[in-house]
C-alpha cells in the first residue's frame, strides 16, 4: 500500500476502508492500514492549457483546502510544466497548511474543479468524494465561470496535509486523457 501502483491498483478501496475503520481494535495494526488508505493518487488535467499531473494527496479535509493546495503546487512557470497565473498568497497557503486558518480577507479560488464526467467538484465535499475514472481520482481544472472566496483555509486545525507533485505527464498523455474527459456540463461552451 506504501507503492503508488498498489495503491492504484486496489480493489474494493471503500469498503476495505469501512472495515479497517470499523475494526481498530481487533486488528493490531489497523491504525496504519487505515492511514494508508486515507492517501488519495489523483489525476489533475489542466484542460485550457492541456497540461496534466499526477499527485498524491493525504489530510486533505474538504475541496476548499484541496483547491488551495493544488493552485499552490500548480500554478506556476510554464516552462516548468506548470499552469500559467497568479499563484495564491501566502497567508492563504499558510491557511491550508498550518498558519491561522482564516486569513484577512479570506482567499480566492483560480479554478474551477470538474470530475471527469463533465460535473462540478463542489469545493463543499471531500477529495474521497471525487468520482473514480479508469482506477483513480481525475480533476479536471477549468477557468472559473465567475469569482469565488471562501473564508478558512482547512477544516481540521490539527491534520497536516499534504499535497506531492509526483509527476508532470507527457503532452501525449495529457491529450490522451483530455481526449476522455466530458466537457463541463454547467458552463456554457
Amino acid at each position: 500500500m506504501q507503492r503508488k501502483d498498489v495503491r492504484l491498483a486496489l480493489p474494493f478501496r471503500e469498503r476495505l476502508t469501512a472495515a479497517v475503520a470499523a475494526a481498530p481494535e481487533e486488528i493490531d495494526s489497523a491504525h496504519w492500514l487505515y492511514g494508508l488508505l486515507q492517501v488519495l493518487d489523483i489525476l489533475v488535467l489542466d484542460r485550457p492549457g492541456g497540461r496534466g499531473y499526477e499527485v498524491t494527496i493525504s489530510g486533505i479535509g474538504d475541496n476548499f483546502q484541496l483547491h488551495t493546495l493544488l493552485a499552490a503546487t500548480l500554478i506556476g512557470d510554464p516552462s516548468e510544466g506548470l499552469i500559467p497565473g497568479e499563484p495564491p498568497a501566502p497567508a492563504w497557503i499558510a491557511a491550508a497548511t498550518d498558519g491561522e486558518m482564516q486569513p484577512p480577507g479570506g482567499i480566492s479560488g483560480r479554478f474551477n474543479l470538474v470530475d471527469a464526467t463533465g460535473e462540478w467538484i463542489w469545493n463543499e465535499g471531500r477529495p474521497a468524494d471525487i468520482p473514480f475514472a479508469e482506477g483513480r481520482r481525475v480533476v479536471v481544472l477549468d477557468p472559473p465561470p465567475y469569482p469565488r472566496s471562501w473564508n478558512a483555509g482547512r477544516v481540521y486545525p490539527l491534520m497536516e496535509p499534504t499535497l506531492v507533485l509526483d509527476r508532470i505527464l507527457t503532452p501525449a498523455e495529457t491529450a490522451d486523457h483530455l481526449s476522455r474527459i466530458v466537457p463541463d456540463r454547467r458552463t456554457p461552451a
